[in-house]
C-alpha cells in the first residue's frame, strides 16, 4: 500500500531534493535515502528524464516513502507526475492552479511562498504545506514572524542553504521541517556519499 503523506511526514519531514539525478541512478540513491530514515523524496521536473525517475523510485519505495516532483510551475505537469506514481506536487512559486490540480488528484501540494500574502494564499488553496524558498534570504527570525501570524498548525518548510549547521535555529523559530537539495544530493553524488550525509542531517534533526 502506498505509503501517504502524513504518515511519511510525522516519521521524517526532511524532503530529499534530487535536483539532477538520471533514472539509473534514481533507484540506487533512493535506496541509501529509505534506509537512513527518510520517507519523503522530490524530483524536480528540471532533472534529466524526471517522470523516468519518479517511476522508477515509486515502484521502488512507493510502500516506504513518497515520492514526487519539485519545480511544478504548469496544471498540466501534475497529470504527468501522477501518471508515474508521484504522489507529492512541490514548486518554487504558489499558483492555485497548480495546487488545484495536485488536490484533484488527491497529491500533497507543496507550493513555495517568499511573503505573508504568498503563503496564505496556498494555504486557502489548499495547500498540505508551505515551502519557504528561497531560506537564504529569510532568516529564522522571518520564520518566527510568519508563524505568529499564519494558522495554528501551519507546516512551513524553508528550503534553500539548508544544512546540518542551521536546521536547529530554523526549527526552534517554528520551521516543522526542511527541503534538502545541495546538501544531500549533488549531481553525481555515489549512494554511500549520499547515504553519509542523510544520516548527518537525520542527526541533526534529532538534536
Amino acid at each position: 500500500m502506498p505509503l501517504d503523506f502524513e504518515a511519511a511526514f510525522a516519521r521524517c519531514p526532511l524532503v530529499a531534493i534530487l535536483r539532477g539525478i538520471r533514472p539509473e541512478e534514481a533507484v540506487a540513491v533512493g535506496a541509501a535515502l529509505v534506509d537512513a530514515d527518510f520517507s519523503i523524496i522530490e524530483v524536480p521536473l528540471n532533472s534529466p528524464d524526471p517522470c523516468n525517475s519518479i517511476a522508477r523510485l515509486a515502484t521502488a519505495f512507493g510502500d516506504r516513502a513518497v515520492i514526487g516532483a519539485g519545480t511544478v510551475t504548469r496544471a498540466q505537469e501534475v497529470a504527468a507526475v501522477h501518471a508515474a506514481g508521484g504522489s507529492l506536487i512541490v514548486s518554487p512559486h504558489c499558483d492555485p492552479a497548480v495546487i488545484a490540480a495536485a488536490v484533484r488528484r488527491r497529491m500533497a501540494a507543496v507550493p513555495g511562498a517568499f511573503t505573508p500574502t504568498e503563503a496564505f494564499a496556498a494555504l486557502w488553496a489548499g495547500a498540505t504545506a508551505v515551502k519557504l524558498f528561497p531560506a537564504e534570504a529569510l532568516p529564522p527570525a522571518a520564520v518566527k514572524a510568519l508563524m505568529a501570524v499564519l494558522p495554528r498548525g501551519t507546516r512551513l518548510l524553508p528550503v534553500g542553504g539548508i544544512d546540518a549547521g542551521n536546521m536547529a535555529d530554523y526549527h526552534r523559530a517554528g520551521a516543522a521541517g526542511f527541503g534538502l537539495g545541495s546538501s544531500i544530493y549533488r549531481p553525481g553524488d555515489s549512494p554511500a556519499a549520499v547515504a553519509a550525509k542523510a544520516r548527518a542531517l537525520r542527526e541533526a534533526w534529532a538534536g
